[in-house]
């Protein structure tokens, strides 16, 4: 809706038109695969990218405006410490992602020139986000007299209008944006699908095997009878090297927690408060100056629909009078206490347009006065489109003739909505709210439903200073008795449970069993292996006290940093050589699948219908060696044992089921190059960032 753009412009947050690069669909939410040290004497240095320094102020700037758009798109006012944690990921994708390219267009020297701009805003296909910003939704094209007004009052505009900067922002961003697809395109023309690729991926969807097979389950034996040696762990490490490269520095911790949420006595002492605050909000006359002033969180008091109130009010509020009190009742955490300041009967939507005139350079008298002044024009017959076009500063909304569109309760200002839900069909009213003087029209209203306005009064339920003392000093004692060795004794001697927190990375704002963990984190990438930290931390109902248990590199990592890892996984490795002798001991002397189980114990599994391109053991999971090698075996014959993700196998083919002769080529041809196309942009952005050289300090920061 328009009026939401202008209001974001009025409070000084309003965003540049937001294009993200080609790329930036893929690696949005991506873990950032980099880390290394951080230069201390370079107090704003976070990151670095081919060399090019990646300063933390203008990163911040990003962030800040990301945010802002977050919150308005998303409609909450605070951001959870999960979403800032996704917010700084995807600007620092943007980041990276600018320099990087950046630097590969500049060596190929792709440019795109004026010409093409002009053709992108004006010309016959221009770009799809001139279609968005202007487009006619019926017809799906620019609407060419919008788009032309909206030219003109840009030239008209004074220089130091936002209107100015968020053109040229959006016009960066589509040339931008078409240099990103040229890379692309540049890149992926040259990626070939063959008539042999897509005959054998045909092949592998569509040809059919027919299997019996036994299998001896790893977990059917006990962990207690195998031994693993030192030389299992290594195999198993050097086989799978390649597995065990971290793309950023991580670290593992475990921790203590002392629980401070509140106490009997607490909870009994705030529910009196709550108590004595429902007689005092029952007695006031000057209901939102009371919420004010005793409500731990600040609602504004607004007219709601049945249905848009807490369940337990939304059953009462609308059968009583006003005055009705309920309460306090606990929910969330908190004592409510509601109040029911009004209801009427109004209409489910309006349909408004409205003219905007600054007050903050003329003051509020005079900029009423002018829109008395265009309120009697129209009486008088003038056109509100055309004043609107010519005086509104909502530049959004003038450009459609001052159009808030049609919207129920909850789009706009209250102090509007009152206006407009409570005049009638026709009628110009004058209203001053916090982005100026409006002067509105109500052109239509349709549906008639019971509003209630709610007043409510929260009162959290929170430890007492005496209860969070006791228990701060609890933790402090267990944090003064420790030392770089004795952790988890001092923790068993006092009976704390450790819980512990794995690879975490450097950005991380939270880890298991703590939302808001942001200090602790960066607590422990500054601190070194064996070190408690270096205070009580407190997160919520929380104190903490943590102790760093290992650091993993970026890069390689040593088969000491990954043994506990891999240890279930090299167990089952030495299982599978007993499992193998078991079912090679079965195998001896046996000429059917049903004699091998009969030896080894087993039973005997047909399976019908499977392909290779899905090789997945119905009940059970993916076993891609099993499948392989039915698929390279011949029918009727034993095969050796086969070592898999969940035990060791043997079969026997039955059947092979060949598909219908390959005779289309081409649109095989097409899906084959169209999953090529999506897989290979991703595989390109880590490429292009693996030789960058991304080095992220982000942890000392953030």
């Amino acid at each position: 809706m328009g009026i939401m753009g202008f209001l974001r412009e009025r409070m000084g947050k309003i965003l540049a038109f937001f294009i993200g690069f080609a790329l930036l669909a893929f690696i949005v939410g991506e873990v950032v695969r980099s880390g290394g040290s951080f230069f201390r004497d370079d107090r704003n240095l976070l990151g670095e990218v081919g060399g090019e320094k990646v300063a933390y102020d203008e990163y911040n700037k990003k962030f800040e405006q990301n945010s802002a758009q977050f919150k308005q798109q998303s409609g909450q006012s605070n951001l959870t410490p999960q979403i800032t944690a996704y917010v700084q990921e995807t600007t620092w994708n943007q980041t990276i992602s600018q320099l990087i390219l950046k630097k590969e267009v500049e060596k190929l020297g792709l440019v795109v020139g004026d010409d093409e701009v002009n053709s992108m805003v004006n010309g016959n296909n221009p770009d799809p986000q001139i279609v968005q910003a202007f487009g006619d939704p019926q017809t799906g094209k620019v609407d060419i007299n919008r788009f032309n007004t909206f030219k003109t009052n840009l030239q008209a505009a004074k220089a130091d209008d936002p209107l100015r900067q968020q053109w040229k922002d959006f016009i960066g961003n589509l040339a931008n944006n078409k240099l990103n697809q040229k890379y692309i395109a540049l890149v992926t023309t040259g990626l070939y699908v063959n008539s042999l690729d897509a005959k054998e991926d045909y092949q592998a969807k569509n040809k059919l095997a027919n299997f019996k097979y036994v299998t001896l389950d790893y977990a059917s034996v006990p962990d207690n009878k195998v031994t693993v040696t030192d030389a299992d762990y290594q195999s198993y490490y050097d086989e799978h090297k390649g597995e065990f490269k971290a793309p950023q520095e991580l670290r593992t911790f475990d921790y203590v927690s002392f629980n401070a949420s509140p106490s009997k006595a607490d909870s009994a002492a705030i529910k009196l408060q709550a108590e004595k605050l429902a007689t005092e909000f029952k007695a006031s006359t000057n209901d939102s100056l009371f919420v004010q002033i005793n409500s731990e969180t600040k609602v504004p008091l607004t007219y709601l629909h049945k249905g848009r109130l807490d369940p337990k009010l939304d059953s009462v509020m609308f059968t009583a009078s006003k005055g009705f009190m309920y309460g306090p009742y606990l929910t969330g955490g908190s004592y409510k206490i509601a109040k029911l300041v009004d209801s009427h009967t109004e209409p489910d939507s309006v349909k408004a347009r409205h003219i905007v005139i600054d007050d903050k350079s003329i003051g509020l008298d005079k900029a009423m006065a002018k829109a008395d002044s265009l309120k009697k024009l129209i009486a008088g017959g003038k056109s509100f489109a055309d004043l609107a076009n010519m005086f509104s500063i909502d530049k959004n909304t003038a450009v459609k003739g001052g159009d808030l569109g049609t919207f129920a309760r909850g789009a706009l200002p209250p102090v509007l909505e009152d206006a407009v839900f409570s005049g009638k069909k026709g009628e110009l009213k004058v209203v001053a709210s916090q982005y100026g003087v409006h002067l509105i029209e109500i052109e239509d209203q349709k549906g008639s439903s019971k509003v209630v306005k709610v007043a409510l009064v929260d009162v959290p339920l929170k430890a007492s200073s005496a209860t969070q003392t006791a228990v701060y000093s609890k933790a402090q004692g267990f944090l003064g008795n420790l030392t770089k060795e004795n952790f988890d004794e001092v923790a068993k001697k006092e009976g704390l449970k450790t819980k512990i927190a794995t690879d975490v990375n450097g950005v991380a704002a939270s880890f298991p069993g703590v939302e808001s963990g942001r200090d602790i984190v960066k607590w422990a990438f500054g601190a070194e292996k064996g070190d408690f930290s270096d205070k009580v931390y407190i997160t919520g109902d929380q104190y903490i006290v943590a102790h760093l248990l290992q650091i993993k590199p970026k890069g390689q990592l040593s088969l000491d940093a990954v043994k506990k890892q891999i240890e279930p996984l090299v167990k089952n490795k030495v299982k599978g050589k007993l499992l193998t002798d078991k079912l090679q001991s079965a195998l001896n002397g046996s000429t059917s699948i049903d004699q091998v189980a009969q030896k080894s114990g087993a039973k005997v599994n047909p399976l019908q219908n499977i392909v290779f391109a899905n090789p997945v053991i119905p009940g059970s999971s993916a076993e891609y060696k099993v499948i392989g090698t039915v698929f390279g075996s011949q029918p009727n014959k034993l095969s050796k044992p086969v070592e898999g993700q969940q035990g060791v196998f043997v079969f026997s083919v039955d059947s092979f089921i060949n598909p219908a002769p390959f005779t289309n080529a081409v649109r095989e041809k097409e899906q084959l190059s169209q999953a090529l196309l999506q897989r290979s942009e991703p595989q390109i952005f880590d490429a292009l960032k693996d030789k960058a050289n991304v080095k992220d300090y982000r942890a000392k920061f953030l």
